[in-house]
C-alpha cells in the first residue's frame, strides 16, 4: 500500500501499521520495534500521522519515524537538550536543536536506553 493510497479516513495508529505493511522486510520490523518499545517506555504516548510519516507525541512531538532505502530514522526535535549516554544519536548531531538515530539493517537496538531516551523526551515536554 503506497502513503497516498492510504485513506484520510484512518486513524494515525491504522495509518502506522499500513506504513510498517508496506516497508516490509527489515524496515517494517524495525519500525515495529520501535513503535513498540515508545509505547513500552511512555504509555500515554499519542500517536499522530503528519508530514506522511509517523509522529509520537506526548505534550508535543517525542519523535518523528522515516523509512529510507538504508535506514530508519527517528528525528528528536529537542534532541540536543536531552541527556544521551548511551550514544544512540548518530544523525542531524550538527542541528542546533534536533537530533536524531538512524537504524541500519542488522543494527541491534539498545532498548533500555532507548526507552529511557523516549521517557527523557516527554519530561522534557511536560517542563
Amino acid at each position: 500500500m503506497k502513503k497516498s493510497a492510504m485513506p484520510e479516513g484512518e486513524s494515525a495508529a491504522q495509518r502506522i501499521v499500513a506504513r510498517i505493511q508496506e516497508l516490509d522486510g527489515w524496515r517494517g520490523q524495525t519500525l515495529a520495534h520501535v513503535r513498540a518499545l515508545i509505547h513500552q517506555a511512555d504509555p500515554g504516548v499519542v500517536e499522530e500521522w503528519k508530514w506522511s510519516v509517523p509522529v509520537w507525541s506526548h505534550d508535543g512531538i517525542l519523535c518523528t519515524g522515516e523509512a529510507y532505502k538504508s535506514a530508519v530514522k527517528l528525528t528528536f526535535p529537542k534532541g540536543a537538550s536531552l541527556p544521551d549516554p548511551a550514544g544512540l544519536f548518530n544523525a542531524s548531531l550538527e542541528g542546533q536543536v534536533r537530533r536524531a538515530i538512524d537504524f541500519h539493517e542488522g543494527d541491534a537496538i539498545d532498548e533500555e536506553a532507548f526507552k529511557a531516551l523516549i521517557r527523557a523526551a516527554a519530561a522534557l515536554n511536560r517542563s
